[in-house]
């Protein structure tokens, strides 16, 4: 019998025959099993140490060796934590923040990612390609000019320091979010398009009725991507933000943290993950939807 390239067995580091003895066997979950406990620790350690270190009292936590449970639990931090760091205000700043960077950057992304996958303007593989061009800069070499556009946008000639538009619409910007959209796009059929001009529909009608209700998987995923970066990220709005009425809760727990009790920071920092760790528990299965959606055509 002739191997060709489609029937072919892939290569692993154990052959299907090793695989198939009992010491092969017992070797394979082995390693499953201690890379599994290895990197679940690595992920969950810091944020388990968080979690126990605010409920013990500041002395213990500067204690050398550190104690793994507290001495004497104190539970009531967190409450604590809330009030002191003013959590309230800057939860309702972080929020505005990333809703309106979400709300934003899918109002750009999805028509620009539909222009290019469906309507196929000229020149669109060059503007996507030098969209994707932006990706291998380092962050670092683009705040300058950033920061110099929102603080005199060209035309208008608008301050958008201490506004939340300053961090909506740098956010628009976000050509990674266009290549996953447009991958996906480039899956429907065009079948299904033809078929809406036929019957009369628009590009806009045919964005809204037909190609939109098929991609929530991939828009799940690009909308909690543009959630969890608007709501962790701290350089930026430290940037555009001097007005600590205006900060959101990264740039106010650096700005208060040499002021502030240990005990209370950590209690302050496990608040500001639960909302990030919750909507990832909720949405995990459209995550997983979502990434794979589209890597199978046919």
């Amino acid at each position: 019998m002739t191997v060709t390239a489609t029937n072919r067995p892939g290569r692993t580091l154990l052959s299907p025959g090793v695989l198939r003895s009992r010491r092969g066997r017992a070797a394979y979950w082995l390693v499953l099993v201690l890379v599994f406990v290895v990197f679940t620790v690595a992920f969950l350690l810091p944020m388990v140490w968080m979690l126990i270190g605010a409920m013990k009292p500041a002395p213990e936590l500067a204690q050398v060796p550190p104690t793994i449970l507290p001495h004497s639990w104190q539970p009531q931090t967190y409450p604590q934590a809330w009030d002191f760091l003013e959590l309230g205000r800057y939860f309702v700043n972080t929020i505005v923040v990333t809703v309106g960077a979400w709300l934003v950057q899918l109002a750009v992304a999805v028509p620009a990612s539909y222009a290019l996958s469906k309507l196929r303007p000229k020149l669109g593989n060059v503007v996507l390609g030098l969209m994707l061009a932006t990706l291998m800069l380092p962050a670092s070499a683009v705040l300058v000019p950033t920061y110099l556009v929102v603080t005199d946008v060209p035309l208008l000639h608008l301050n958008l320091v201490n506004t939340p538009a300053a961090i909506w619409l740098p956010a628009a910007a976000n050509a990674f979010n266009i290549y996953l959209l447009k991958r996906f796009f480039d899956q429907i059929p065009d079948e299904l398009i033809d078929a809406a001009k036929i019957d009369g529909a628009g590009p806009v009608t045919t964005l809204v009725r037909i190609v939109l209700p098929l991609a929530r998987p991939i828009l799940a995923v690009v909308s909690i991507f543009s959630v969890v970066a608007a709501w962790k990220d701290f350089i930026w709005p430290l940037l555009v933000f001097p007005d600590p009425n205006s900060q959101t809760l990264s740039v106010a727990l650096q700005r208060v943290a040499s002021d502030t009790p240990i005990n209370l920071l950590l209690a302050g920092l496990v608040l500001t993950c639960v909302p990030t760790i919750a909507l990832f528990l909720v949405f995990q299965r459209h995550i997983l939807a979502g990434l794979t959606a589209g890597s199978i055509k046919g």
